[in-house]
């Protein structure tokens, strides 16, 4: 049953389905995303997580279906144009940075959506805004630093102003703690947890393997599973520990502390403590 779509909201998706070489990655997604929520995206590898973010930022089409992003509907709008309007971050765009520009000329790129800033021109209203986006994810010390030079901590922060320079309506993010150290990680997730709280900023969409990585303040959670939704609502409903065996697949326990989650597979917690360990023998 196809959802009745909100010409309020932020992204609409109305049974979307994606195609590739013959394999169905997406199937019967009906999704939306209202301009006062944070949405965290879960799922197994292979899940077709990446590919939903793909068609939110407008850089895939689906076979099948509709797509509305800040009341444009794809295939109907100049999609570079409303690209500019949509903050990203990914495992693939930090790839693509140069790693001899200075974290303040990374963000300032992304005004026009460029790797590089010497392809555009820029004011010194823009280089404001980009010292302002550093500073509002804690990064402002690191402005004349080299990207190479930044930790993986600070480059995700970096790359996070880089999304908010043109005060998008929509932030997407890709996988934003993969390969963080505990420190990095956690930084990054006081970040977002800020973002999140900020009425003023867009809404998020983050995209994790871990339920603990989820930043406080989120409102909203999805879960994918064979690239189909397993379930999609408030937060608290969603990260259920039957919801979440049902879509990995193992029998998980989940647990929310001082507003952060946490989960765990019974079946292996269980086998481990109580298997008694004797000497080694050779």
């Amino acid at each position: 049953m196809v959802t009745p779509t909100d010409s309020t909201a932020a992204l609409a998706m109305s049974g979307v389905r994606f195609v590739r070489d013959g394999t169905t990655i997406l199937d019967r997604i009906d999704w939306q995303v209202r301009t006062d929520e944070r949405w965290v995206v879960l799922g197994p590898n292979g899940s077709g997580k990446s590919s939903l973010c793909q068609i939110a930022t407008l850089y895939q089409h689906p076979s099948r279906g509709s797509v509305r992003v800040l009341g444009g509907e794809l295939g109907r709008v100049d999609v570079r144009a409303l690209r500019r309007r949509i903050g990203v971050t990914s495992a693939a765009l930090a790839g693509m940075m140069q790693p001899k520009l200075t974290a303040e000329q990374i963000v300032v790129a992304g005004k026009h959506a460029a790797l590089a800033h010497w392809w555009n021109t820029y004011d010194d209203a823009d280089w404001e805004q980009a010292r302002a986006c550093l500073a509002r994810v804690g990064c402002l010390a690191h402005a004349d630093q080299r990207f190479g030079t930044l930790s993986s901590g600070e480059r995700q922060r970096v790359l996070l102003a880089r999304a908010l320079m043109t005060d998008p309506g929509l932030l997407v993010l890709d996988e934003p703690t993969a390969g963080l150290d505990l420190a990095g990680r956690e930084q990054l997730i006081q970040t977002l947890t800020q973002l999140a709280q900020d009425t003023s900023a867009p809404p998020l969409i983050v995209v994790t393997h871990h339920v603990d990585e989820i930043p406080p303040g989120f409102t909203h959670a999805l879960l994918l599973s064979g690239g189909r939704i397993h379930a999609a609502g408030p937060i608290a409903d969603v990260l259920t520990s039957a919801r979440l065996t049902g879509c990995f697949g193992l029998d998980l326990a989940v647990e929310r502390r001082h507003d952060r989650w946490r989960a765990w597979a019974t079946g292996a917690a269980t086998s481990w403590t109580t298997r008694e360990v004797g000497p080694s023998k050779r």
